[in-house]
């Protein structure tokens, strides 16, 4: 995946019933290590799979991120203020709180 790759290596994007595109993407060592270590896994049947439902999966992630830009800020806002007033929680209390909205996200998943 480093340096230029021959037509027939380069990663193609879009179903095959589309027409084609290709381009070539550079990318350092570790992450080809971790995609052909996905690949391997056999979770993917190609590496055109791989690459569109990890763009489709950024891509929402992004648009999420757009969306909810906001209230994110806002939490943020919130929770600065709190600690500033010496609201905040320590380590133990936040971990309990966890693992009790864990407890009952399992409980009402059936998990």
């Amino acid at each position: 995946m480093r340096g230029s790759l021959p037509p027939e290596k380069a990663l193609s994007l879009g179903n095959t019933s589309s027409k084609l595109r290709f381009m070539t993407i550079n990318l350092p060592p570790e992450l080809e290590a971790l995609i052909q270590q996905d690949l391997q896994s056999g979770a993917y049947k190609s590496m055109d799979d791989y690459v569109q439902y990890a763009v489709t999966l950024l891509h929402e992630h992004e648009k999420w991120l757009a969306e909810n830009r906001s209230e994110i800020a806002t939490k943020i806002e919130k929770g600065y203020a709190q600690a500033q007033r010496g609201e905040s929680y320590g380590d133990e209390e936040v971990r309990a709180h966890m693992e009790e909205h864990k407890s009952l996200w399992r409980k009402n998943h059936g998990q």
